[in-house]
């Protein structure tokens, strides 16, 4: 079983945390939206986020900024115009989100 297992979305890592972490208390909106879809039984599925609405876009023309924000309710200019650095926040996670959940 992987033991720090990573949220990954085209061309990009969103999040890497425990197993715990990731699944109780995921800090991407992109990992919040697949365990939604994919697991709404999981503690962290129950984040109100819901799965994301619309289409993917292009990979072959892909948004400015971060990849997600066509997608995500909690994009803003921000998030439109730069994509954000995998940082590491507490506890012992990395997430690449401008607005990570704590």
């Amino acid at each position: 079983m992987l033991r720090r297992p990573a949220a990954t979305r085209r061309r990009g890592t969103r999040q890497v945390a425990s197993r715990e972490d990731l699944f109780e208390r995921p800090a991407h909106p992109y990992t919040q939206a697949l365990l939604t879809a994919s697991l709404p039984e999981a503690p962290g599925a129950k984040t109100g986020l819901g799965a994301p609405r619309g289409e993917p876009p292009s990979p072959v023309d892909p948004p400015s900024g971060c990849r997600f924000h066509p997608r995500c309710p909690k994009a803003c200019d921000r998030c439109r115009a730069g994509a954000p650095a995998l940082d590491a926040i507490p506890p012992g996670r990395t997430v690449a989100c401008h607005y990570p959940s704590a």
